[in-house]
Formats: structure tokens, sequence, C-alpha cells
């Protein structure tokens, strides 16, 4: 996908960057860039996967709850 110079300009905006029209430029080039890749990714035949929200199989590890003694509030204050 190929962004304009007003594009670039908005998309700054939004993201409150402040730019030159060499940033611009730059800019505009980079995104276009990162879009095209999108792109290329849309085409995965992903129709017989199910969505996930993690893809790695992690758990937390907690640590045992066990009572102990607190500081004195003597100490503490």
């Amino acid at each position: 996908m190929k962004l304009t110079c007003e594009e670039a300009k908005h998309i700054a905006l939004l993201a409150r960057l402040g730019m030159s029209e060499a940033e611009v430029e730059k800019f505009m080039v980079q995104l276009s860039h990162i879009l095209e890749n999108f792109e290329i990714l849309n085409l995965v035949d992903t129709s017989g996967l199910s969505p996930t929200a993690q893809t790695v199989a992690l758990q937390n590890v907690f640590r045992a709850d066990e009572p102990r003694p607190s500081y004195p509030v003597e100490d503490v204050m």
C-alpha cells in the first residue's frame, strides 16, 4: 500500500509527531513498506486456524502462601 504525503502527515499528526518535509518523506516510505508486508501476511490462508490469545503455554509460578511473623509496629514506625 503506497501512502500519500497527506496520509503520512495525518498519521504523524495523530501520533503527535512533529516532522520536517524530509522526515515526512522518509516516514512515508518506511510506513508504506511496513504496510506492504502486512498485505503479504493477509494472503496467508488462516481459515482452518482458531484465534489464539497466547501462543506459548505458560503458567504463572506462585510461591506458597505461608504465614510468617512480621516486623513489630514499634520498629516500623
